[in-house]
C-alpha cells in the first residue's frame, strides 16, 4: 500500500486538486529562457503519467534574458503552473525558500532548470519516498555524472567527502537539486545565506531520515553554468555555519563559555606566574610580552563568556517568540494521543 498518497475516489481527488496537490514541484530558475519550454513540457508529461495531482511553481530569480516574461506566457496555457517572479537576483537559496513557501503539496519536489536533471526522473525519488522505511528525503545520485571532470567533479567530490564527514549525513551527491521532500519537514526549515546546499543536514538537525538514489544526467544544452571554483570558499564558511548549528544551536554556552574559561584560566596562571616574578624575585616585568598576553587572553576569556551569555539569550529569544520547540516529534502512539501538543 502506497503510505505517501493514499487512494482517494474521484469526486474527493477533485476537491482537493486545486487546494491541496500531492506533489509541488519547485524549480528555482535564473537566465534560463531557452530551457523553459521543454522543462515545463516534460514535468507535466511525467507527472501526469504517474497520476499524482500536482503544481509546478517556477520562481524566477531576477533573469534578464526574458525568462519571466515567458514563464507569463507559459501560465497562460499550463493551468498547473504558477510562476513566483522574484524582484531582483536574491540566490538560489532564497529562490527555493520561496518556492517552498508557495507550495501546498504533500510532497516538494525540487529540481534545477537546465534539463541536466531530466525531469523524467522525477518519479524515481517520488517512488523511493514511498516506501514503507518512512523516508522524509530522498536526494538524488548523478552517479553517471555529466560535467567537466577537473571544474566540477573534481571539487564535487572533494566537497561531498568533507561534508559528509562534518554533518554525519552521508550522501554520495550533496549538490544533486533533483530531491523529494515531506512538507511537513521543509516547514522545520529556514534557508538563509546560501544553505540550499546544505539541505540534508539541515533536514538531519530536524531529525529526518534521509536516504539518496541514483538518477540520470545529461549534459547543459542551453546557457552557462552558474557555479563555477570561486563557490568553494563559500561552502567551506556556510559548513562551518552547519557545524555550529547542529553541535551548539540549543547550548551556545558549552562553546563559548568553554573557550572562555580556557582564555582566562591561561591568563590566570600565566598572571600568578608573572605576579611570582614580579614579588618573590623582584624582576622586572613591565617590558615582557607575556604581560600583554596575559592581559589579551583574560579580556578573551570574559568576551567569550558574554558571548555565550547573548548566545543563551538569543537561543531562547528564537524558540520562545515563535513558540519553537527544541525537539520534533515523529509519533505519537496510544490512548489520548491527540492531546497531546508538541
Amino acid at each position: 500500500m502506497n503510505t505517501l498518497f493514499p487512494s482517494v475516489n474521484d469526486q474527493q481527488t477533485s476537491a482537493l486538486i486545486s487546494a491541496s496537490p500531492e506533489v509541488s514541484v519547485v524549480v528555482p530558475i535564473y537566465n534560463e529562457v531557452e530551457s523553459l519550454p521543454k522543462l515545463i513540457e516534460e514535468i507535466t508529461t511525467t507527472i501526469n503519467n504517474t497520476g499524482h495531482s500536482y503544481e509546478i511553481i517556477c520562481v524566477d530569480d531576477g533573469s534578464k534574458d526574458g525568462s519571466a516574461q515567458l514563464l507569463r506566457e507559459q501560465v497562460l496555457t499550463h493551468p498547473h503552473l504558477k510562476a513566483v517572479l522574484l524582484r531582483r537576483n536574491y540566490g538560489q537559496t532564497a529562490a527555493m525558500a520561496a518556492g517552498f513557501n508557495y507550495a501546498k503539496g504533500k510532497v516538494i519536489v525540487t529540481l534545477d532548470a537546465d534539463l541536466q536533471n531530466p525531469p523524467s526522473e522525477i518519479p524515481k525519488v517520488l517512488n523511493k519516498l514511498s516506501e514503507g522505511e518512512g523516508y522524509d528525503l530522498v536526494s538524488g545520485w548523478r552517479k553517471n555524472r555529466q560535467d567537466a571532470k577537473i571544474s566540477r567533479l573534481l571539487p564535487s567530490k572533494i566537497a561531498n567527502w568533507l561534508i559528509s564527514r562534518i554533518t554525519e549525513v552521508k550522501l554520495h551527491d550533496y549538490g544533486c537539486s533533483l530531491k523529494a521532500y515531506r512538507s511537513e519537514l521543509v516547514a522545520d526549515m529556514n534557508l538563509y545565506g546560501e544553505l540550499h546546499r546544505f539541505l540534508p543536514a539541515l533536514a538531519y538537525i530536524e531529525g529526518a531520515r534521509i536516504t539518496e538514489v541514483a538518477v540520470g544526467h545529461k549534459a547543459r544544452e542551453h546557457g552557462n553554468s552558474k557555479y563555477g571554483i570561486g563557490r568553494t570558499f563559500r561552502v567551506l564558511l556556510d559548513l562551518l555555519t552547519i557545524f555550529f548549528i547542529k553541535k551548539f544551536l540549543t547550548r551556545p554556552m558549552h562553546v563559548f563559555g568553554l573557550l572562555g574559561i580556557i582564555s582566562f584560566m591561561a591568563g590566570s596562571i600565566l598572571g600568578i606566574y608573572l605576579t611570582f616574578l614580579k614579588f618573590a624575585l623582584s624582576e622586572n616585568i613591565g617590558d615582557r610580552p607575556l604581560l600583554i598576553l596575559v592581559v589579551v587572553l583574560l579580556l578573551t576569556g570574559v568576551q567569550l563568556f558574554c558571548f555565550g551569555l547573548l548566545g543563551e539569550l538569543i537561543m531562547r529569544t528564537y524558540h520562545e517568540s515563535q513558540d519553537k520547540p527544541i525537539y520534533r516529534v515523529r509519533e505519537v502512539v496510544g490512548k489520548d494521543s491527540k492531546d497531546i501538543k508538541n
